[in-house]
C-alpha cells in the first residue's frame, strides 16, 4: 500500500498518511476513462441548435413560374434547401446528447484517474488548512509552501467556508467538494490537492454508494395480524359455487308457461321445452304445421313476432300461436323496438275495418291509366287516406315513391295519396318497397 508524507500549511511534515490500494492503486483503465469523460462532456452539451426546413420557412406558398416553356428547371416554391434563404436539408434540430453511463464504471473511471495522479507524485495531502479568515493571499502563499505549480485540484469540505473563499479568486485552482470528485476535473489537473478529512477511501466511497438492502422479516401469526389469503379456487372448483348461486331479484322473469316448468337441474343432453298453452309446437325447419297459427313464439327470448316484420324472417319459430292475443296470454311479448307500435297497429286494424265498409271494385273511369295525376292501376285516396274500395289495400305515396304492404312497419305510420290492389300493380305504377323490406320480400318470394 502506497503511503504520501501528510504537509502542514506551512509546508513542513506532518507524518505520513497510506493510501487506498482500491483507489490509488488500481492499474488505469484508459478505454473506460475516455468513454466516460466523453459522456460527462456530451451531457454538458445543451443540444439547443436548429434550423428550419422547407416547411418552416416563411414564404414560398406561390409558385415561382409556370411549369413548361420557361426553359428552366420546374420549380414549385422558392423555399426548397437549393434556393438561397429557403429551408435546410437534413439540418440539425434540439435533441439531448446525454449517454448512459453505468455505475461502476463512473467508479473505475475515477478510480483510474486517481491511481495515474498517485503513480506520477501529483497527489497532495494537507493536514488541515486552518485559514482564520477567507484571504486569497494566504492560500496563495500556502500552495507556493506545498510546492504546487500549475492546475490545482483543491478537493475541500463543504462546510470550511474560509477555505473556499481564499482559493475561489485563484484562476489556476479549481475547487471541489468531495462527493462531486469525478475523473474529467482529475485529469485536468496536474496537482491534486486534499486534506486527511477529504481523502477518499474505499470504505467511505462504497457506503455512500450502495443502496440499502429492504429485509423484511415475515410477520409471525398472531391473533392480531390478518389472516394468510386463501388461494383463489380453481375453474372446476368454482363451478359447483357458480351454480349454487341463487338469482338475482331483478333478473327479467321468463314466460308465464315456462315458469312452473323451470329447474335448476343440469343434464347432459337438453330436454324438449314444454309447449305453452294455445300454442303448436313448430315443425323441424321451423315452419308451422297449421296455416291458421302465424304468429312466431320463442321461448329463449319470451317474443312473439307478427307476419310482415322485422323480426319475423330472422327467426326461428319453437312455438306457433293463432293470434296475438294468445301469445301474450302465454306470457310472450312483442320485441322493444315494436312495442310502440302497437298502437299503430291497432290503428291500422281499424283502418282495414273502414275499408271494409267501402265498395268492392271502382268504375274503369277512377282507375288511373298513367296519362293524368293517378299513376296507372291506383285509385285516390280518400280525404282521411283510407281506400274508398275493399279490394285496393296497398298504400302508395308518391313523394317517396313507395308502396306499403299491410302489417308492415311502415303501413301505420304514413298517409297514403293512392291505393293499388296488388303489388304487382304497384311495381308495375313505378313505385317500389322500403329497402329495409326488400331483402325480406326476396325470400318470401
Amino acid at each position: 500500500m502506497a503511503s504520501v508524507t501528510v504537509k502542514s500549511v506551512s509546508g513542513k511534515d506532518a507524518g505520513t498518511i497510506e493510501l487506498d490500494e482500491a483507489i490509488f492503486g488500481v492499474q488505469p483503465n484508459v478505454p473506460v476513462m475516455h468513454q466516460v469523460v466523453t459522456a460527462q462532456l456530451a451531457a454538458r452539451r445543451a443540444g439547443t441548435q436548429s434550423t428550419k426546413t422547407r416547411a418552416e420557412v416563411s414564404g414560398g406558398g406561390k409558385k415561382p413560374f409556370k411549369q413548361k416553356g420557361t426553359g428552366n428547371a420546374r420549380q414549385g416554391s422558392t423555399r426548397a434547401p437549393h434556393f438561397s434563404g429557403g429551408g435546410v436539408a437534413l439540418g440539425p434540430k434540439p435533441r439531448s446528447y446525454a449517454q448512459k453511463t453505468p455505475k461502476k464504471m463512473v467508479r473505475l473511471a475515477l478510480r483510474s484517474a486517481l491511481s495515474d495522479r498517485a503513480n506520477g507524485g501529483k497527489i497532495v495531502v494537507v493536514d488541515e488548512w486552518g485559514f482564520a479568515a477567507p484571504k486569497t493571499k494566504d492560500a496563495l502563499a500556502a500552495l507556493a509552501k506545498l510546492g504546487v505549480t500549475g492546475k490545482a485540484l483543491v478537493v475541500v469540505d463543504i462546510d470550511d467556508t474560509n477555505t473556499i473563499k481564499s482559493f475561489l479568486n485563484l484562476p489556476e485552482v479549481q475547487l471541489i467538494e468531495r462527493a462531486e470528485l469525478n475523473a474529467y476535473d482529475v485529469l485536468c489537473s496536474d496537482v491534486v490537492v486534499f486534506s486527511r478529512a477529504t481523502l477518499p477511501t474505499a470504505e467511505a466511497s462504497e457506503s455512500s454508494t450502495a443502496r440499502p438492502r429492504r429485509t423484511a422479516a415475515a410477520p409471525a401469526a398472531s391473533a392480531d395480524s390478518p389472516a394468510k389469503p386463501t388461494p383463489r379456487p380453481t375453474k372446476a372448483a368454482a363451478a359447483p359455487a357458480a351454480a349454487a348461486v341463487p338469482a338475482a331479484d331483478d333478473a327479467p322473469a321468463a314466460p308465464q308457461a315456462f315458469a312452473a316448468t323451470a329447474t335448476t337441474e343440469q343434464h347432459d343432453a337438453p330436454e324438449a321445452k314444454p309447449v305453452p298453452a294455445g300454442a303448436v309446437a313448430a315443425n323441424e325447419d321451423g315452419s308451422s304445421p297449421d296455416p291458421a297459427y302465424t304468429i312466431k313464439g320463442n321461448g329463449d327470448s319470451g317474443l312473439y313476432h307478427r307476419p310482415g316484420t322485422a323480426f319475423f324472417n330472422r327467426t326461428v319459430a319453437e312455438f306457433w300461436f293463432r293470434s296475438e292475443a294468445d301469445a301474450e296470454a302465454a306470457g310472450f311479448q312483442l320485441p322493444p323496438s315494436q312495442r310502440g307500435d302497437a298502437a299503430g297497429t291497432s290503428e291500422g286494424v281499424h283502418a282495414l275495418a273502414d275499408i271494409a265498409d267501402a265498395p268492392d271494385e271502382p268504375s274503369a273511369e277512377r282507375i288511373g291509366d298513367g296519362t293524368g295525376t293517378l299513376p296507372k292501376g291506383a285509385v285516390a285516396a280518400n280525404e282521411d287516406g283510407t281506400s274508398p274500395y275493399t279490394t285496393y289495400t296497398i298504400k302508395g305515396n308518391s313523394d317517396s315513391g313507395y308502396y306499403h304492404r299491410p302489417g308492415t312497419p311502415f303501413y301505420e305510420r304514413t298517409k297514403a295519396e293512392f291505393w293499388f290492389k296488388t303489388e304487382e300493380a304497384a311495381r308495375e305504377a313505378g313505385f317500389e318497397l322500403p329497402p329495409s323490406q326488400r331483402d325480406e320480400a326476396d325470400k318470401e318470394n
